[in-house]
């Protein structure tokens, strides 16, 4: 188990039943960067993957 798969875990627990747009997710995640600037690569690859994912799969 990764270090990071503590916070996932945490976040279905506590929110894993609610529905969410991808327009909040976006807002909260440019809100993290502006908090937290030394993230911005880490979010900025994550933004991207989650982006391109459904287009990974049509190759």
């Amino acid at each position: 188990m990764y270090f990071t798969d503590r916070g996932i875990e945490e976040l279905v627990e506590r929110r894993g039943e609610e529905e969410v747009s991808l327009l909040w997710l976006g807002e909260r995640l440019r809100e993290f960067v502006d908090l937290n600037p030394e993230f911005e690569t880490p979010v900025e690859r994550l933004a991207t993957w989650l982006a391109r994912l459904e287009d990974d799969e049509d190759d």
